[in-house]
């Protein structure tokens, strides 16, 4: 009789897996901190914006509360077609554009210096950012009393020392003087922004380019300049859509008077001073609109570079 041997069959492996109920509760109890956060946002932003929305949609004097009544897009209509209105967006654009210009090439200068080492380069970088954590409205008040003052303001003062003459910066170029203030604001954040990216420059490249006998001036062009370009984009971007909303310096400095009324402050003189709310309501709405859609391309800019970052890495 012959023995015959049989292979010991191995077991079935068995995968062992999470129910999903169970994948479900340690995802809430992820997410249940955030809740209270959550729920917070929505009352604060959310409610007020779905109420001013539809507060948009009546002609509605606070003076006359019972004799509101629905009206449609004829507010909207108003605002695109009214000439106080429109000169009012028209201002609002202008501003815009020349500040974030003005803050985007004196924050590049800087940035430039700054990228150099030399001592005391810590001190002067916490001097060129002070300006950004001043409060605005002490800001626009500083430069209103301080500096444009022409009886006692430091820029007359100047000028009287050299024999010059005094005008009245406020009266004599409104528009200027409100500009002036906010890209003394906003030019230290433009240089950090840039900044960030002069030092995020591959270091191999650059010392490459100088080898082969490249200028400054060729290494700036070809090499420094394209590797800037999100970062000049973030930067325009971010600061078109705090500036499009600028109250401070407008309603501090020229209380809105001698062309310098920007969208934001017509919204506050609709409101506060003519009570017309659905009106109000309206340019609040279009300002709100045209900052999501910057918002919108700003989000777009700061993915690609966090793209760029970990494609680098």
């Amino acid at each position: 009789m012959s023995a015959t041997t049989t292979a010991p069959v191995a077991a079935p492996s068995v995968r062992t897996s999470k129910p999903p109920q169970s994948n479900r509760m340690r995802a809430w109890a992820t997410r249940a901190p955030l809740m209270p956060a959550l729920v917070f946002m929505i009352v604060v932003t959310q409610l007020p914006f779905v109420a001013t929305l539809v507060i948009s949609f009546f002609d509605w004097n606070s003076l006359y509360p019972d004799a509101r009544s629905f009206t449609g897009f004829d507010n909207y209509s108003q605002v695109l077609t009214d000439s106080d209105l429109r000169q009012s967006v028209w201002t609002t654009v202008l501003l815009t554009v020349a500040v974030v210009l003005a803050s985007l090439v004196l924050g590049l200068v800087l940035a430039l210096l700054l990228d150099r080492k030399f001592k005391g380069r810590g001190v002067v970088r916490t001097l060129l950012i002070a300006p950004f954590l001043v409060v605005p409205v002490a800001a626009a008040l500083l430069w209103k009393h301080v500096l444009y003052n022409p009886e006692y303001g430091l820029f007359n003062g100047l000028l009287h020392y050299v024999g010059g003459p005094q005008p009245d910066w406020i009266s004599n170029t409104p528009l200027l003087a409100v500009e002036a203030a906010l890209v003394w604001q906003w030019t230290p954040f433009m240089m950090l922004i840039l900044l960030a990216g002069l030092q995020s420059r591959d270091q191999q490249q650059m010392e490459a380019a100088r080898v082969d006998g490249a200028s400054d001036w060729q290494i700036f062009r070809y090499l420094t300049l394209p590797h800037l370009r999100r970062y000049l984009e973030l930067g325009a971007l971010l600061g078109s859509i705090y500036i499009v909303q600028n109250f401070d310096a407008v309603f501090t400095i020229t209380s809105g008077g001698l062309g310098t009324a920007n969208l934001p402050y017509t919204v506050y003189q609709s409101f506060y001073q003519a009570h017309e709310n659905g009106l109000a309501s309206a340019a609040g709405v279009l300002v709100v609109i045209g900052s999501i859609i910057i918002a919108t391309f700003a989000l777009r800019v700061v993915s690609s570079l966090f793209r760029e970052e970990v494609g680098r890495a």
